[in-house]
């Protein structure tokens, strides 16, 4: 492609995005920036149609970007200077100390910014650690357990017991609890294992039986953390016509497990993770563009920072996005675990 052909891509991918209508050769002449006149573009777009980064919606309309036309477009984009000042403005608090939090105000920053849907996975359950176990008596027969992990995620669980409870067995479940599991991964078969470990009577087994599901419910709650905002942008009337497969999208999104294994691809990436229209793999995706960064820890990758939308998206902004809310979780991430 010459340098001439791709500077009249890259106007009719921008013109294309910023109008929502197909782009034609009399338009683009009559720009003040058009360093070219009628014939030539004309000429030109043709050319660009035949090497298939350009195409005709309708017989007597201009041009639109074809998805291999929006990947040459992209592709010498990631590697322009100029991307530094489509970086929007993207600061997560230090203040906030739980995850769930972070997550949270990471996703609806990154889909206000974007006017996009945005998807941010949380750390894996194998980084968090269970930092503190509370075990409290409410009542005569009822206690309640508390779990706080590394990541400053809670587990509550209140038990009712048919029989009035020992208040120094709740004291020493505390103590055990703590000694035994304190440090220890929240997935770790080593939690099952303290909870029955030899040496306990039967008393203390079968109360520390009674509390176990508070561990268990924290392991399947972060095993699932996946955090998503913007889906009333994505289905707005100017964009849901844009999205052919917009009910196999919405039944992905109710899929969680499936959208989880979809962006874990993300966090091989060394970059930016860009996948364009027939570029995904998964077919409910096949007619919309998916942009994610990794975010995490020196050496470790802890998740994935996303934004979804047509393939008629603003590129630019949707990159440096991205980009700048998976450097915020990072700092983030590095407070928090280190």
């Amino acid at each position: 492609m010459t340098a001439r052909q791709s500077s009249l891509l890259r106007k009719v991918v921008e013109s294309h995005v910023a109008l929502g209508s197909p782009v034609g050769s009399k338009w683009l002449a009559e720009q003040d920036d058009a360093p070219w006149g009628p014939s030539t573009i004309r000429a030109e777009l043709a050319r660009l149609e035949v090497m298939g980064v350009l195409r005709h919606p309708h017989t007597s309309a201009g041009r639109v970007p074809t998805d291999r036309g929006y990947r040459l477009y992209v592709d010498e984009l990631l590697g322009s200077p100029e991307m530094r000042r489509h970086a929007p403005p993207f600061r997560l608090s230090l203040i906030r100390r739980e995850v769930d939090d972070a997550m949270r105000a990471a996703t609806e920053q990154l889909s206000q910014v974007t006017n996009l849907l945005a998807i941010v996975t949380a750390p894996p359950i194998a980084t968090t650690t269970i930092r503190h176990v509370e075990v409290l008596l409410l009542q005569p027969q009822v206690a309640m357990v508390v779990v706080i992990t590394s990541t400053g995620g809670v587990s509550k669980r209140v038990i009712p017991y048919g029989s009035p409870v020992d208040a120094g067995l709740v004291d020493w479940a505390r103590s055990y609890l703590n000694e035994a599991l304190g440090g220890m991964s929240v997935g770790a078969r080593m939690v099952q294992r303290g909870l029955t470990a030899e040496g306990l009577s039967t008393t203390e087994r079968d109360f520390l039986d009674t509390l176990a599901p508070a561990f268990l419910e924290l392991e399947e709650t972060a095993e699932h953390s996946i955090y998503v905002d913007g889906t009333a942008r994505l289905l707005s009337e100017d964009r849901v016509a844009e999205l052919s497969q917009i009910n196999d999208l919405m039944a992905l999104l109710e899929r969680r497990v499936a959208l989880l294994s979809v962006l874990r691809s993300a966090l091989e990436e060394p970059s930016v993770y860009l996948r364009i229209g027939e570029e995904n793999e998964t077919p409910a995706l096949r007619s919309i563009s998916i942009v994610a960064a990794n975010y995490g820890l020196p050496g470790r990758n802890l998740g994935a920072v996303s934004v979804l939308g047509p393939v008629r998206m603003d590129y630019p902004t949707a990159i440096a996005a991205v980009r700048r809310a998976a450097d915020e979780l990072s700092r983030f991430a590095v407070e928090l675990y280190e």
